[in-house]
């Protein structure tokens, strides 16, 4: 292998490098870190990220080696001498701030960049490019599950949640900073390489396919794709004329394949009766057999690890709305995502049960105090290993229902759109959803939500 032979390009500077001004405060280091409870050392201070630019070449006879360079279009938070980004593993060979070459050095998996010549005054954006390559490494979860780069018989799934962007490209790799992203995938011919939004050219040499794709929604890091395989194109529409773009490993069943892309857009179109206008400008599936035992709401184009009930594509979808569009402020909040896609499966259940999201809360509710449904709080998961437990997901569920069951269904549907167009395109946290709901309904929501989101222990009364 030439290293970045297939990667040249031209590097486009945003801004150039200033002195800093007279009195202004002593430039510095960015944080190895944003203070996240869960994951105190995922994601960085002292920047903010606009923009992802990723070019990987993938090399199967190479051992599942890639050659790879991310540009990262950020704005500076503060004056900056150094800053962090997320890498795990993976061999950087050269890094760029704008167009100087740039001292770097690893620690675990922080790649720290010295600025060149003069720091970066507060408010000034700047271009960081990195060039890398090897075999990417697999993360284990504090859980013990498997995340980022997933290698398959063919290729490799990326899933990331929580934190597994690192394994594929240098990252400020936290849900509060999310940006726009351009994927492009270079790969052997017989291949496709698959990523988030909408897929805006692909090329076949002799040897070699390029597939580009870009996000123009912001996105966060976990919720990045650039997966690689064979796989069977299935396309179609949402009933708004939002495209579908699905893709299918080719040993799957065929018609079983159809019917999941035919239910993806049914499921689309209820939704955004539900919660309002789809967010993104594209949507799909990648349905690959990787041993990761989940599935994935990867922005626009979920993953499932094999055909998916339609029950299933509710929750992953869900979460484009839940999750995707408006994303947790810490993983802390994580509840905001799974009980909204949690109770978004309680919801479809009505469609053919009136009254089911109310037997599935008594069903639950009767489990007695000692069970593990209720502690942690949902919104206390404590530490990584709860945070996909069911007082996250079921708990989480249930503190919606007393939600709706309380304010009415007029005022919850409200308040659930209201939630959405608000914080379209950003994150937010607990206390954000109770002020919001409580302009909405007009009700004191103080005691729900402290008893059903806050507070370990089964809620009494209910």
């Amino acid at each position: 292998m030439t290293a970045w032979r297939l990667l040249a390009a031209p590097i486009v500077a945003l801004a150039l490098l200033v002195p800093a001004a007279s009195g202004a405060a002593a430039p510095g280091p960015g944080s190895a870190g944003v203070g996240d409870p869960l994951f105190p050392t995922a994601g960085n201070g002292g920047y903010r990220v606009s923009h992802y630019g990723l070019s990987l070449v993938y090399h199967p006879s190479e051992g599942g080696a890639i050659e790879a360079k991310a540009v990262i279009r950020a704005r500076a938070t503060q004056q900056l001498r150094s800053f962090h980004l997320d890498l795990h593993g993976l061999k950087v060979g050269e890094v760029l701030v704008d167009r100087t070459v740039s001292s770097f050095r690893r620690r675990g998996d922080e790649l720290i960049v010295t600025v060149p010549e003069a720091a970066i005054p507060r408010g000034e954006r700047f271009v960081v490019t990195v060039f890398y390559s090897g075999v990417p490494r697999t993360y284990i979860d504090p859980d013990g599950s498997s995340e980022g780069w997933v290698p398959t018989k063919d290729g490799a799934v990326v899933v990331n949640q929580p934190v597994g962007a690192m394994t594929v490209l240098p990252v400020n790799n936290h849900p509060s900073d999310k940006a726009t992203w351009q994927v492009r995938l270079n790969v052997p011919i017989g291949l496709a390489g698959v990523s988030n939004g909408r897929l805006i050219s692909q090329s076949v040499t002799e040897r070699r396919s390029l597939w580009t794709w870009r996000s123009s929604d912001p996105m966060a890091s976990y919720l990045m794709t650039a997966s690689i395989g064979r796989f069977r194109r299935y396309t179609s529409a949402a009933a708004d004329g939002t495209p579908i773009l699905t893709f299918v490993d080719p040993s799957f069943n065929q018609s079983a394949a159809q019917k999941s892309v035919e239910t993806t857009a049914t499921v689309m179109d209820w939704l955004t009766e539900k919660f309002g206008a789809y967010p993104f400008d594209t949507s799909g599936a990648i349905i690959d057999t990787a041993q990761v035992g989940y599935a994935l709401e990867v922005q626009t184009r979920p993953y499932y690890p094999s055909i998916p009930s339609a029950r299933l594509q509710v929750h992953e979808i869900a979460h484009q709305w839940f999750g995707n569009d408006v994303s947790p402020s810490t993983w802390q909040h994580i509840w905001l995502n799974e009980g909204f896609a949690t109770y978004a499966e309680w919801l479809w259940a009505e469609r053919a049960a009136p009254g089911r999201a109310g037997v599935l809360f008594r069903q639950y509710y009767a489990l007695p105090a000692s069970d593990s449904l209720w502690r942690p709080a949902p919104a206390r998961p404590g530490n990584a290993e709860h945070m996909f437990g069911d007082p996250v997901y079921i708990r989480g569920a249930m503190a919606l229902h007393v939600l709706r069951k309380q304010v009415g269904d007029d005022d919850f549907y409200r308040i659930a759109r209201a939630w959405v167009r608000r914080y379209s395109g950003a994150d937010a946290h607990t206390g954000d959803l109770r002020r919001l709901a409580e302009r909405v309904s007009g009700e004191d929501l103080v005691e729900l939500f402290r008893d059903w989101v806050w507070t370990d222990g089964k809620p009494t009364g209910y």
